[in-house]
């Protein structure tokens, strides 16, 4: 781990150089060259490991070294195209960090960055469902908290709104934030959420969930006018 003046001099370091560069062009500098080559280490150690649960876990004690390069890019960032940047919103998204990869996914919706090659989706489909399938995860593990993937998901879902995607994918964020109000008691917002994944996609796997709501929600009523 790099002590705190060296993480103060690569945040700063890297703030400065994603300030001045051309936003038509990739990112540059000593800071970003430091990281790619980091990065570059990074991936062929993931790449050597077969077990997914093992890659996640890898992951978690690979991705603090980028943290302060990171923070600097948002900080002082222009909008240069940046694969560091856009290699660590997706490994935030597969370790369970939902705010810091949307954190990253704001600053690359707002500068319209493009995801590297390798993940063959725009970024904001990469958003939606990269987040959509993470937070359905979540959602299974025990102790899970509903309410504070109710707010992650609303903020991922208010980012990508307005830019096109397959429905398929779309469909995936409905139904997880629609799981999220369900678990997190708003079974009214959760029937309207699993009522548009249902109409984005017939195959997504939530008819009786939502007749499971439409009779929970139902049954409230008929005892709230008794």
């Amino acid at each position: 781990m790099h002590s705190p003046a060296r993480r103060h001099f690569q945040r700063v370091s890297a703030a400065q150089a994603a300030g001045t560069a051309d936003p038509s062009q990739p990112q540059n500098g000593e800071q970003y060259e430091l990281h790619a080559a980091a990065l570059w280490e990074a991936r062929r150690t993931l790449k050597a490991i077969k077990s997914v649960q093992a890659k996640i876990a890898k992951k978690h004690e690979l991705l603090p070294q980028f943290d302060a390069y990171i923070t600097g890019v948002l900080e002082g960032g222009n909008g240069a195209q940046d694969d560091v940047l856009m290699t660590v919103l997706v490994w935030r998204i597969d370790t369970g960090d939902l705010a810091g990869a949307l954190d990253i996914a704001e600053y690359a919706m707002k500068h319209d960055l493009q995801t590297p090659d390798r993940y063959e989706r725009d970024t904001a489909s990469l958003i939606a469902e990269e987040i959509a399938d993470q937070a359905l995860r979540m959602l299974g593990e025990e102790g899970a908290d509903a309410p504070a993937l109710v707010d992650l998901l609303e903020r991922a879902d208010a980012l990508v709104a307005d830019h096109d995607m397959h429905d398929e994918i779309r469909a995936k964020l409905h139904k997880s934030l629609g799981y999220a109000y369900r678990d997190a008691g708003r079974p009214d917002d959760a029937l309207e959420q699993l009522q548009a994944a249902l109409a984005l996609n017939e195959r997504a796997g939530v008819k009786k969930d939502i007749e499971r709501l439409e009779r929970e929600i139902k049954n409230a009523n008929d005892q709230g006018n008794a």
